[in-house]
């Protein structure tokens, strides 16, 4: 059962980011004053914030977790100490600590950007860490979360991330002639290098399709291994924790795109994807999206104008 978080946050901070908290709640819409021993007062419905001269922090008010949540502290912070208290004391009684790996994947449903595979693998107190850090599926997370959660989870588990860049998956997806069994083979893939590491047999997959696909492609590696697939598997913390790495590998990955072609790369299929696609294939021809987009997608023919032909 959930606590009921307190009322009031403080903590310290370095006053050298007083200003650019100022500068930052001002572009939040807060009206900041100046009392005495403060560096400033900032309030707005819902929400105040005080950083004093010493350098202690103070956020009050009904409107404050998503304000300490979403922007102080990934921006500020750089820890999630009031978002995750609940769990950091949280009770691992009857918690599975069983060694397993836990496999997910991101990007499937994406227009741009790669397609993504992880595994990580996690047993006794590290398990119990999974927790206490706050890891859960990556859905309800925010990409600041998913950075920062991917980061202690890198350097607590053990993990294998399989990535297929779009150029890589156009060449796979004609040659596997369905995107199930690409999915599989990458499923695959990431659990043979990470049970070759670990010797772990025990594999848990959050399911994606009918169970004969993945156990087929496992066939073909010639791994015996203990396959549970099921649906919600980020309900499972180890699986939860892979759902973090693909998420932030698949993000990480679109955001270097974005980058290297200087424009918004959208996640998802919507009409604004279409746009992004319509401006790229003005910038840098048709020819060059399948280094930056999945071309079975129909979304290529809206931009095309395929669809309207």
């Amino acid at each position: 059962m959930n606590q009921t978080l307190p009322s009031t946050f403080v903590t310290t901070i370095n006053p050298s980011l007083a200003p650019k908290l100022m500068k930052d709640l001002q572009e939040q819409g807060f009206t900041l004053s100046t009392p005495l021993h403060t560096f400033f007062s900032a309030k707005k419905k819902g929400v105040s914030c005080t950083l004093y001269t010493s350098g202690k922090l103070m956020v009050q008010g009904k409107e404050m977790r998503p304000f300490i949540e979403f922007y102080l502290e990934p921006s500020i912070l750089q820890t999630f100490s009031y978002t995750y208290q609940e769990v950091a004391t949280a009770d691992t009684t009857g918690l599975d600590l069983t060694a397993r790996i836990g496999i997910d994947e991101s990007g499937k449903g994406d227009f741009f950007g790669p397609l993504c595979v992880a595994g990580v693998y996690a047993e006794g107190d590290t398990i119990a860490k999974l927790k206490q850090i706050g890891v859960r599926d990556s859905k309800t997370l925010t990409p600041p979360m998913i950075a920062k959660l991917a980061q202690k989870i890198r350097e607590i588990c053990s993990y294998q991330i399989v990535k297929i860049n779009p150029l890589k998956y156009n060449e796979l997806i004609v040659q596997f002639a369905n995107l199930n069994k690409l999915l599989a083979w990458g499923h695959a893939t990431a659990i043979e290098q990470l049970t070759g590491k670990t010797g772990c047999t025990r594999v848990i997959i959050d399911q994606f399709a009918n169970e004969h696909v993945v156990l087929t492609a496992l066939k073909r590696k010639k791994l015996s291994l203990d396959i549970t697939q099921r649906h919600r598997g980020e309900e499972d913390l180890v699986v939860a924790a892979a759902s973090i790495l693909a998420r932030s590998t698949f993000v990480e990955s679109l955001e270097q795109l974005e980058k290297e072609y200087g424009m918004k790369l959208p996640k998802g299929a919507s009409q604004q994807t279409i746009a992004a696609g319509k401006r790229f294939v003005a910038s840098y021809g048709q020819e060059n999206l399948k280094h930056v987009a999945k071309l079975h997608f129909k979304t290529l023919d809206a931009i095309t104008g395929k669809a309207q032909q």
